[in-house]
């Protein structure tokens, strides 16, 4: 039996973005009360818990990962007794609740950044990140943000560059300063004491820099794609420090304290791999963490599957994995990586083998219909990355448009009025109103596969080999003993020739078997 404290372990957990999930007041946001009266569908599905991007005060310059207060609801979202009914509302129906926490940097309109930049020697002086200019005036190293540009902007009142890796809106934390961690840790014990079942830590591996502000040295010509400043650099020295894993420590003692709560972070970067296992290493540090391994991959190999399971093999102290194919920094994984093939039976498919991974699995809104990436216009724009370096990347608004929840009502159900974001044409006829009255909609998939998932322990915290199998099938086991599952997929475009195992019956199948978009799960007879 799995111990309750670990309710999270090989858990789906589904993620809201609450701008886009569903608008109760008509002012084409979508809000907490929205999401309080559509978690019905949510627990339909099975999920064991919800993620909430951020819904905190904010001048929404990044849609609420720049947070003016930590510990309160920004206006377009609702109150705080708004998200107090939707924390009760999803514990009733069997949901736990994840909230992010976004401790590398505060919005500009932060208390603390307007007291901080007043001067250099008031209380929060050096609770941000501030460097003298080099002699010439220039920025004090090298440093590339990510969306666009250095990653320092100038401030008169100081006469200094504050640091900031993301939007100049957005100055980062000075993480290493103990004051700034008692500060943190105060209002995770706000969230705590409310009642959320833990945190997802947004972009942790950028919250403590080198203090010797060493220049991060360049990337050689021709390795990887530069669409902006940021790809021209290693980021060895303006994230990453060694110093991270020691505020996690303390991190989770607090958590500890209160029993049964789940911690995962989001990192991202060319050194993702080794930081998740030291952010998860041993019993002290966070329960979790997922990178991009899949988000950002352009095609769905079995080498991409394999060599991403291969990184987490269940070796003694090691954490415990989290995976996602969508989220609202990514697009969405139909039309990611659908090529030349079907989007409905690719959909299918994906999400099959989604479930089928070893670890936690994070489902985005819309994913159980099978939404393609939505095209939105330059002129609709209002992702600042996307804006900023159009048209060379996606950007991230064709993730995050409208849910469709009524195919024929306007704005197919989301809001009466004009949604901040276009709903794509194309998502209407995947609306849920339409697939949940068809059995053999993709929303129904989903459920059958969830209820799987849930009931077989192979599936839930079981091991997971690599079986060999020819190009272009991908297959390997998940479990030991009675409880082993054969998992068979055809990632090609034709069919493949393979023959199921004597002592083997499908359970549960995708497609024909092993044409192409198809995949199978068998369990011995």
């Amino acid at each position: 039996m799995q111990d309750p404290a670990e309710w999270w372990r090989g858990a789906v957990i589904y993620q809201i973005y609450p701008r886009s999930f569903a608008d109760s007041n008509g002012d084409g946001i979508g809000d907490l009360p929205g999401i309080t009266a559509r978690l019905d569908h949510v627990a339909s599905l099975g999920a064991d818990a919800i993620w909430l991007s951020p819904f905190f005060t904010s001048p929404m310059k990044d849609f609420g990962y720049d947070i003016a207060d930590y510990r309160n609801v920004d206006p377009i979202f609702g109150t705080l007794a708004d998200f107090d009914q939707l924390l009760a509302r999803a514990h009733a129906l069997g949901l736990k609740v994840i909230i992010d926490q976004v401790y590398s940097h505060t919005s500009d309109q932060h208390a603390w950044f307007q007291e901080s930049r007043q001067s250099r020697d008031n209380p929060k002086a050096d609770w941000y990140v501030w460097a003298d200019p080099k002699p010439d005036g220039s920025p004090p190293n090298n440093w590339q943000s990510v969306f666009h540009g250095p990653c320092w902007t100038w401030d008169a009142r100081r006469g200094q560059y504050y640091l900031h890796n993301f939007l100049s809106s957005q100055p980062n934390l000075h993480v290493h300063n103990p004051e700034v961690q008692e500060a943190l840790l105060g209002t995770a014990k706000f969230w705590l004491d409310r009642g959320v079942d833990g945190f997802r830590l947004d972009a942790i591996n950028f919250s403590m820099h080198d203090p010797a502000l060493r220049d991060n040295p360049p990337v050689a010509e021709g390795l990887g794609r530069k669409t902006r400043p940021f790809d021209y650099q290693h980021h060895f020295h303006n994230q990453s420090h060694p110093d991270i894993p020691k505020f996690l420590e303390r991190l989770r003692g607090l958590i500890d304290t209160y029993g049964g709560r789940f911690t995962v972070a989001e990192v991202g970067g060319e050194q993702a791999d080794r930081e998740m296992k030291e952010f998860t290493h041993g019993n002290n540090r966070l329960n979790s963490a997922y990178g991009f391994n899949f988000l950002y991959a352009h095609d769905l190999t079995a080498d991409l599957i394999h060599d991403s399971m291969a990184l987490w093999p269940g070796a003694p102290g090691e954490g415990w994995p989290s995976w996602a194919f969508s989220n609202h920094d990514a697009p969405r994984v139909v039309s990611r990586w659908l090529g030349r093939r079907d989007a409905a039976a690719f959909a299918r498919q994906a999400m099959l083998l989604l479930m089928c991974l070893r670890g936690n699995i994070f489902l985005y809104q819309g994913e159980e219909l099978g939404l393609p990436q939505s095209d939105v216009p330059f002129e609709q724009l209002q992702d600042p990355e996307a804006i900023a370096n159009w048209p060379e990347t996606q950007g991230r608004d064709g993730a995050r448009t409208p849910m469709p929840w009524a195919a024929d009502a306007p704005q197919a159900g989301f809001s009466p009025a004009e949604p901040w974001l276009p709903v794509d044409p194309r998502h209407r006829a995947l609306a849920v109103d339409v697939q949940q009255v068809d059995p053999q909609s993709m929303l129904a998939l989903t459920r059958r596969l969830i209820a799987m998932r849930k009931r077989e322990p192979g599936f839930r915290t079981g091991a997971i080999r690599q079986v060999e199998a020819p190009t272009p099938l991908l297959a390997f086991e998940r479990g030991d003993g009675a409880e082993r599952l054969l998992c068979v997929f055809n990632l090609g475009e034709t069919p493949a020739e393979w023959t199921l195992p004597v002592g083997w019956q499908v359970v549960e199948q995708v497609g024909e078997m092993l044409a192409p978009l198809s995949g199978l799960v068998a369990r011995p007879t």
